[in-house]
């Protein structure tokens, strides 16, 4: 008589309960790590778009009287407009400082 090989139900059933241990660790995880992500590109896109107000400063002598004005120039901005990966929009203070309303 010949043995059969294979694994038993009850391996199978270890096997499966230790992969979804390890699933339920690291999701969340992956999770936090994509929305500290988008939130530092959103203060990434900020300093960017400050920065280009001040180049804009530089050239011209005076600050944007919006922010359409440099987003919108090929100068500033040659691939268009930053936008916010958490969805908010990006507004001009009076400062002359950019902030996101997410």
């Amino acid at each position: 008589m010949s043995k059969k090989k294979g694994f038993s139900l009850v391996e199978l059933l270890i096997v499966v309960l230790i992969l979804g241990a390890l699933a339920a660790i690291a999701i969340p995880r992956i999770t936090a790590s994509a929305t500290t992500a988008k939130t530092n590109a959103c203060a990434t896109n900020i300093d960017i778009l400050n920065s280009q107000i001040e180049m804009y400063k530089a050239d011209t002598g005076a600050y944007p009287a919006s922010l359409a004005a440099i987003t919108g120039s090929a100068t500033y901005f040659p691939d268009g407009a930053p936008v916010c990966p958490l969805e908010g929009t990006y507004t001009l203070g009076a400062n002359n400082r950019v902030t996101c309303d997410h």
